[in-house]
């Protein structure tokens, strides 16, 4: 007789549950990854003002420790009856002020990310390695009865594994170096991270960025600094060093801020 029992269970296919398994297993894992990936990309969206936010605070709170660390600057201060410095936009190009832009509203990082509103830095002048930068930029005055006491710069560079950004403060002559203080790194901890050393940037005040040929000659050497155009470089962060350096070069430079700070000397404020 047939035996169609052991025909049946021939003809059955092989169990698939491992098989099933493995696709459930990996098909749960690329929904995990796609869920995750969106979190990250929603909270980045919505926390990115907060964080904006909170950058500018910590850069509001750099510059006020500067202005106290200047000798009299917060007795000239009470004097001319303000207790923080003004700031208007500048067209860099020109050098000339833009009533009609905003410093409130006005982000100079993302402008500098937005094709319509930056510029290519060319290479033969990109000594700071920025490649692009805004079109515009903040400045900010002390002024007493419309003679400039001080003028604070947004100044930024490559350095050795992040952008560094700071304020340079001038003095009324505007070559002279009042402060420099950073507001923005991430170099390395213990070596170029230590250009917010206190010592480190107690150098700067009262050095000249420019000779008197009006040639850019600021600079952070090896070695021990001579003249009034040299600082010290930091021990084991050359470039580093040299990016502060640069950045000095470029944002004092024609295609920076030497526009503005050429029409600022012959019209005032």
């Amino acid at each position: 007789m047939p035996n169609d029992g052991g025909a049946a269970l021939a003809d059955t296919p092989a169990p698939q549950s491992g098989k099933d398994d493995r696709l459930r297993v990996f098909g749960v894992a690329i929904a995990v990854a796609l869920t995750c990936a969106i979190v990250v990309s929603v909270s980045s969206v919505l926390l990115r003002p907060y964080q904006e936010a909170h950058l500018e605070a910590e850069r509001e709170a750099r510059m006020a420790a500067m202005l106290d660390a200047l000798p009299g600057m917060r007795e000239i201060m009470e004097e001319a009856g303000v207790d923080s410095l003004s700031t208007r936009i500048v067209d860099l190009e020109t050098g000339r002020f833009e009533p009609e832009m905003d410093p409130a509203s006005f982000h100079q990082q993302a402008a500098a990310n937005d094709p319509d509103r930056n510029v290519a830095i060319p290479s033969e002048l990109d000594v700071a390695d920025l490649r692009t930068r805004a079109r515009h930029a903040p400045v900010h005055f002390l002024d007493r009865d419309g003679e400039l006491l001080l003028v604070v710069l947004p100044v930024s560079g490559t350095g050795y594994q992040s952008t560094i950004r700071a304020m340079l403060a001038l003095e009324a002559d505007l070559n002279t170096i009042a402060a420099l203080t950073i507001t923005e790194q991430a170099e390395t901890p213990g070596l170029g991270a230590r250009v917010e050393d206190p010592a480190w940037l107690a150098q700067w005040p009262g050095k000249e960025i420019a000779d008197e040929s009006g040639a850019i000659e600021i600079s952070v050497v090896r070695g021990q600094a001579s003249g009034p155009h040299q600082i010290d470089g930091l021990t084991g962060a050359t470039r580093t060093s040299n990016g502060v350096g640069n950045m000095l070069r470029y944002w004092m430079g024609d295609h920076g801020f030497g526009p503005f700070l050429d029409r600022l000397a012959e019209e005032g404020l």
